[in-house]
């Protein structure tokens, strides 16, 4: 039985699951991915303790799987997109990985705001750069840490640090180019955009999302159990991967992931561009990937388990009838999801509104929940104002909720699809890597019956929605000066 390896590496877990030629889950390994914060504004890796756990997820995920090695026919990676990890000329590590939760850059990003370079950017790259972006964190490296900057040979994602990790294969896939360097008509590196930013540097090739760029090399055979040889394709950026993955990688459809970003994307044949949302390359040629983003989304509702509850395995079934019964009464609490940013730019904060004595830890978890899915809203909005939407898949470990699932259709104001996906990143992968290994001609050729539930909206929650709104509105002056008290 020929079988597919897709890794998931997130900001927080880096997974290895095994897939049948059918798309079935035959084993899952994790492995907590640690994240350095040595200072404000500053979240970073280890590059190598991500290689050793990607590795160990690995050799755990296909011994579980019953299966020899022999039989995996592909490998693919996906990751989280925007951040650096940067090599030195002999394949080294230069300095830990920046993950897209750092926001260091935001005086830089402000400044070309002020100078118009964003408005240039948008014009050639279809996005306005943001903290994370690479654009924006290379040229923060030029400027503090210059020596860094030029014994770099080699800026890649997180993706393809495992992939060079796997097979000594240096490059990208098209969708990852996209995320600062491509123009945007093309979907190809322009002579234009690097100085743009003030930069000079070598950018990696860039293959199709199914290519095979490589193979299992014996060190790396030896460390995660796969057979030397073992094809290695291009991969992915990980939010297409979960759009591919719950099938709704394609025009008409907005995939909604609720993770610690909030994704809301569709796929389009024209690039249109807009300050709300970065136009990236899709996954085929001739098409384009709108993405309204913010890292404003279920992280929130984690930080608020781990800081005001006793958290087990237990929790969340413990917590349903709190939740429950705040949604049932009326509320006047609102949260703003903004603890690692937000579609307000670099200065904004979380914050609770309108509490009262008599609100209870259920008032502030639905405050919590209302807060994700209104910021979501926020974004598809602005999508379905440009892109014709049928349909709103929902995917990320809230949709699994059938109670928080319904709350987004009530929030988003529409029906809301949720597919019965296992891992909807890892098989987005895993669905370029069979294209790679010719299991089916394309990753869209999904051989899942794929079975889905739908939502539709029981109560209006647009009144609520446009409160918490104006409350941002509201907060716009005074979030730089919270700032200022916490630096």
């Amino acid at each position: 039985m020929p079988l597919l390896i897709g890794i998931d590496c997130g900001l927080t877990v880096t997974k290895a699951v095994v897939f049948d030629d059918r798309g079935r889950v035959l084993a899952v390994a994790r492995r907590p991915s640690q994240q350095l914060k040595p200072q404000a504004r500053h979240v970073e890796r280890d590059m190598d303790q991500l290689w050793v756990a990607c590795a160990g997820a690995l050799s755990e995920a296909l011994a579980a799987s019953g299966h020899p090695a022999s039989e995996v026919a592909a490998v693919a990676a996906t990751a989280h997109g925007d951040g650096v990890y940067l090599l030195d000329s002999a394949g080294r590590p230069n300095g830990p990985g920046i993950l897209s939760l750092d926001s260091r850059a935001v005086e830089v990003v402000e400044a070309w705001e002020a100078d118009g370079t964003a408005d240039a950017a948008l014009r050639l790259t279809g996005q306005t750069p943001h903290p994370s972006a690479p654009s924006a964190l290379l040229a923060w490296i030029a400027r503090h840490q210059p020596e860094r900057l030029a014994r770099t040979a080699h800026v890649l994602a997180c993706k393809d640090w495992l992939t060079f990790c796997l097979t000594g294969h240096i490059g990208t896939d098209r969708t990852e180019a996209s995320t600062s360097f491509t123009e945007v008509k093309s979907g190809r590196y322009h002579p234009d955009i690097l100085p743009l930013f003030g930069l000079s540097l070598t950018l990696p090739q860039v293959a199709p999302c199914q290519a095979v760029v490589g193979h299992v090399t014996p060190m790396a055979a030896r460390l995660t159990g796969l057979l030397p040889g073992t094809p290695v394709v291009a991969g992915l950026h990980d939010v297409t991967a979960s759009a591919l993955g719950i099938g709704g990688h394609a025009p008409g459809v907005v995939a909604v992931v609720a993770g610690t970003y909030s994704i809301n994307e569709t796929v389009t044949a024209t690039p249109v561009t807009d300050r709300r949302w970065f136009t990236r390359n899709a996954i085929r040629e001739g098409e384009w990937h709108p993405m309204a983003i913010s890292p404003a989304s279920a992280a929130n509702y984690d930080w608020f388990l781990d800081h005001f509850t006793t958290r087990g395995p237990d929790i969340h079934t413990q917590l349903a009838p709190e939740i429950a019964a705040a949604m049932a009464r009326p509320s006047g609490a609102f949260f703003h999801p903004y603890l690692y940013g937000s579609p307000h730019r670099g200065r904004a904060s979380a914050g609770f509104f309108g509490l009262h004595g008599w609100h209870d830890r259920g008032d502030l978890l639905r405050a919590v929940l209302e807060g994700i899915a209104f910021n979501h809203r926020l974004h598809v909005d602005a999508l379905r104002e440009a892109f014709p939407a049928r349909d709103i898949r929902l995917t990320g470990g809230i949709s699994r909720n059938p109670t928080f699932a319904q709350l987004f259709a009530d929030a988003l104001g529409l029906p809301v699809t949720v597919t019965e996906t296992e891992e909807p990143a890892a098989w987005g992968a895993a669905l370029c890597a069979g294209a790679g290994a010719g299991l089916w001609p394309t990753p869209f050729d999904d051989p899942r019956d794929l079975q889905s539930r739908v939502y539709a909206p029981e109560q209006d929650l647009t009144r609520r929605y446009h409160l918490h709104c104006d409350l941002a509105a509201a907060m716009a002056p005074l979030w730089p000066r919270l700032e200022a008290e916490d630096v």
